[in-house]
């Protein structure tokens, strides 16, 4: 067993992520800020925004979509142009001349999209042709969700391709990893699903069959820019943007499985800690332990963690690394409030998404404004 100093002294110590050494255990979990400008570019904003989070052990960027058709939300940036990997490339490169490391999210939000936030106004695209029930957020304000246009057995190839395109885009651009987003009902996570994916050709019915995409897209990034510089994301008992499965647990742990022999450099789950979570199984099992087991590489655990569940995951072998989304957001210095047990800042909830430097860029560090 641990002593608790111990483990503290396990959440600060470097660690090899795949390809990629890092000099703590504490991730920045990825966030939607929606402040990228312009054809979906990357800000000043934006540099300034990633730059003060760079002492986290790993930054795992806000989605950028894949293609210009993956995109869900306004404001959102992208990783399919030019000028999308040259703002991409400032922030890495302030990133690193703090010794930073970073993971770019690769997006394709599938049918959690809307036609005016599409190509020429065309339907979002899904596996299967079910709308989810709710609102999208658009240009224009909230509007209802429409039903996607399943796509054809023909086009998911190309949509496999775009994937390893968007990681050697991302790689050319100077990020360390890039993260496959599985997670949160997007288009992955909507194959994986049987609450989102009636299919009936080979990505369709049969779990194998369900998880298929995810190993494609997977086996392209990791060929595309080497298995040691690739993650993958899962939520496997989120509810979010209207998503359900049968057996959520057989459907995430066959799939961790079907990663495994990839050796990629992690598995990235949420699977919320404390009074929020819920299990997978009716005996009250966490579902993490299992998708470790099942993935057998490193795996960076995310659901509400403080300083005292992150401890005890990594003490319990639950994870190897843990991810803090509001936590980074609110407090650019994170790892130096906790390793000195620091107040932190109250989150400002409605600046969240969109707007300017206010919520963003100006939240105090110890000792002042930013993180030096």
């Amino acid at each position: 067993m641990h002593t608790v100093d111990e483990v503290t002294n396990e959440l600060f110590e470097a660690v090899m992520v795949g390809d990629v050494r890092l000099a703590n255990r504490l991730v920045m979990a990825p966030m939607t800020r929606n402040r990228a400008g312009a054809g979906n570019v990357p800000t000043t904003m934006m540099v300034e925004y990633y730059r003060q989070r760079a002492t986290a052990g790993l930054i795992i960027t806000e989605g950028a979509q894949i293609l210009p058709e993956g995109q869900g939300y306004p404001n959102t940036p992208g990783i399919y142009s030019p000028e999308q990997v040259a703002g991409w490339s400032r922030i890495t490169s302030a990133v690193h001349a703090k010794g930073g490391r970073l993971a770019l999210q690769l997006w394709h939000v599938g049918r959690i999209s809307h036609r005016s936030l599409q190509p020429n106004g065309k339907l979002p695209v899904a596996p299967s042709a079910i709308a989810a029930r709710g609102n999208v957020y658009t240009v224009e304000g909230l509007k209802p969700f429409e039903t996607p246009r399943a796509l054809e057995t023909a086009e998911i190839a190309g949509i496999v391709q775009a994937y390893a395109a968007a990681a050697k885009r991302s790689i050319a651009a100077g990020f360390d990893l890039v993260e496959i987003h599985a997670a949160n009902g997007y288009l992955i996570d909507q194959f994986l699903r049987d609450g989102t994916n009636t299919r009936t050709d080979q990505y369709g019915g049969s779990l194998a069959n369900r998880i298929r995409f995810l190993v494609e897209v997977a086996t392209a990034v990791a060929q595309a820019v080497g298995a040691g510089r690739v993650g993958v994301r899962f939520s496997p008992l989120s509810p979010f943007n209207d998503m359900k499965d049968s057996n959520p647990e057989a459907t995430f742990v066959a799939a961790a499985a079907a990663l495994k022999p990839l050796g990629l450099a992690y598995l990235h789950v949420i699977e919320p800690v404390g009074a929020n979570w819920r299990s997978a199984s009716a005996e009250g099992d966490r579902l993490t332990p299992k998708l470790h087991a099942a993935f057998g590489g490193r795996l960076i655990a995310n659901g509400g963690h403080t300083l005292e569940t992150a401890e005890s995951v990594l003490a319990t072998g639950e994870a190897d690394l843990v991810s803090f989304g509001v936590a980074f957001l609110a407090n650019p210095d994170l790892v130096a409030r906790l390793k000195s047990g620091a107040e932190l800042n109250v989150p400002d909830v409605p600046s969240f998404y969109g707007g300017a430097e206010k919520g963003y860029t100006d939240y105090p560090a110890l000792g002042g404004r930013g993180s030096g």
